[in-house]
């Protein structure tokens, strides 16, 4: 029996374009001068091993931005502040329920923090596993043996849902009842089974 949902941050809780896009837009920077720092440098900020401020303080001048490195995340945060609150709804009725509702999100640690606070997924969610802190990214088995373990449950009373393939391939291996998300309406058909009606 499902107890639990794991939800994932951007594609599903969070509709908007990626930070890029939307840099791209307003400071008409091309992409292929901001795409190799997030397939790479950004990329140890995922997992908690390096500082997204640090690393990203030299790249600023070359992206045309001249305020400060905060100033600087707090835009790129902003951009990404979309939550869809069709799922928010589904996740208040569900843990209204009795479901436990957990998010499951490779972020590293500034943006986690902001998820939380600035947008109320501490609020919202029972829990926020980040990778950042977790030390794993999705699809990892490491990511999701770490959270079996802090939620303390069994594989098959946990739903688990992402839309990314690797990710639901990853947790599937893992065991959970793995889902990919691809609109509203189709999730809300899926928690039909678990008698919530959105």
């Amino acid at each position: 029996m499902i107890k639990v949902i794991i939800f994932d941050t951007d594609g599903m809780v969070v509709n908007s374009e990626m930070f890029s896009v939307q840099y791209n837009k307003d400071y008409g920077i091309p992409m292929d001068s901001l795409l190799p720092f997030f397939k790479n440098e950004f990329q140890p900020c995922l997992i908690g091993t390096a500082d997204l401020k640090e690393e990203i303080k030299d790249y600023l001048p070359k992206w045309g931005w001249k305020d400060s490195v905060d100033s600087f995340l707090k835009y790129w945060f902003d951009a990404e502040n979309h939550v869809d609150k069709r799922v928010v709804e589904a996740i208040n009725k569900l843990r209204n329920a009795g479901f436990k509702c957990y998010l499951a999100t490779n972020q590293e640690k500034y943006r986690t923090e902001y998820l939380r606070n600035e947008m109320g997924f501490g609020e919202i969610f029972d829990k926020v596993f980040s990778s950042a802190e977790v030390g794993y990214k999705k699809p990892q088995q490491e990511f999701f043996e770490f959270v079996l373990n802090d939620i303390k449950l069994n594989k098959d009373e946990v739903q688990f849902w992402d839309d990314t393939d690797k990710n639901v391939e990853g947790a599937r291996e893992f065991g959970f009842d793995a889902n990919l998300y691809r609109d509203f309406d189709k999730f809300a058909l899926k928690l039909k089974e678990l008698d919530i009606e959105i």
